[in-house]
């Protein structure tokens, strides 16, 4: 697997926002690639690689957030737009 590149902190809350109202997404990932998805929430390994968690027509499927373009809720009211992820590697910091 290649090097893991953290996400930018503040980009999380919008993770989290999807995970806590359940939102469905449009999930673009870096390889061109999208699918519609629920979010379920996120989870990071031993090795700190953060991954989100999302229940999608064949299963649940976890993407590794570096892997992540961007998500758009597709749930009317939602709490916000299209958020793009890639390109912005600034870390959180304990």
């Amino acid at each position: 697997m290649d090097h893991y590149q953290p996400l930018d902190c503040d980009l999380h809350d919008y993770l989290e926002i999807a995970c806590l109202y359940g939102y469905r997404l449009l999930v673009e990932l870096t390889d061109g690639s999208s699918f519609e998805a629920k979010a379920l929430t996120t989870r990071t390994t031993a090795a700190k690689e953060e991954f989100l968690a999302l229940d999608a027509n064949d299963g649940t499927r976890e993407v590794r957030l570096d892997h992540l373009l961007a998500i758009t809720p597709l749930d009317p009211g939602s709490r916000f737009g299209r958020v793009q992820l890639s390109g912005i590697t600034k870390a959180c910091t304990p």
